[in-house]
């Protein structure tokens, strides 16, 4: 689950069991309705984080993530 810590997106990493761990580079796409932002941790594993069309947004006007496709 995403959530806003800070300014940046984090998540949960399935990899090291922790959770809310900063997204790195975060891109986010559209696919079947749902806005998935996608990214690597400070190791390299990749993470990904569901969220609504509102954060989404407010993530991407305040430049902590980019548009992908879908959009």
């Amino acid at each position: 689950m995403a959530t806003e810590k800070g300014s940046g997106i984090t998540a949960y990493s399935v990899k090291t069991k922790t959770k809310n761990v900063p997204m790195i580079d975060p891109v986010i796409d559209i696919k079947s309705g749902r806005y998935i932002a996608t990214g690597k941790d400070s190791a390299g594993n990749k993470m990904a984080a569901i969220m609504g069309k509102a954060t989404a947004e407010e993530h991407i006007k305040n430049g902590n993530a980019k548009k992908g496709t879908g959009w």
